[in-house]
């Protein structure tokens, strides 16, 4: 598999295309998911720490979910202390993934991911470089 539609659906996200994104999920998943599970895990990490500071708390990360919950229609449904753990993992405590299903962590990373590409407000330039910082990232852990 190409790295094409994954990072096409990182240009998804950042532009909360989400029929695109649904769509390149589906073609990501017919050719399987463990590169992409790289990318986007790589991709996520990243925003996280652009998104977070070093002195983040687990109260700071609870609001924040918090807060993408209450502002998202059916965001009720969406699991908080999955992505808590997620992002706390992102920033350091690795730990708190480890019960979470990896569909579940996948659906949570790519929600949250959308989110902090949306609050960046990338121009396109630095949505490139973001997308292969994450490319190269993942390559580094394969």
């Amino acid at each position: 598999m190409t790295e094409q539609p994954l990072s096409e659906l990182i240009r998804a996200l950042a532009r909360a295309d989400w029929d695109a994104v649904d769509a390149l999920v589906v073609e990501i998943g017919q050719h399987g998911l463990a590169n992409g599970l790289q990318i986007i895990g790589a991709a996520f990490a990243i925003a996280v720490d652009q998104r977070f500071g070093p002195d983040t708390t687990p109260t700071d990360v609870a609001r924040w979910v918090a807060d993408v919950r209450a502002q998202n229609k059916g965001g009720e449904d969406l699991p908080a202390l999955e992505m808590e753990g997620l992002i706390r993992a992102a920033l350091g405590e690795a730990e708190l993934v480890d019960s979470i299903n990896p569909e579940t962590a996948l659906g949570a990373e790519l929600f949250m991911l959308g989110r902090f590409l949306l609050e960046a407000n990338l121009a396109p330039a630095e949505l490139d470089e973001f997308i292969a910082e994450a490319e190269q990232l993942a390559a580094e852990h394969r």
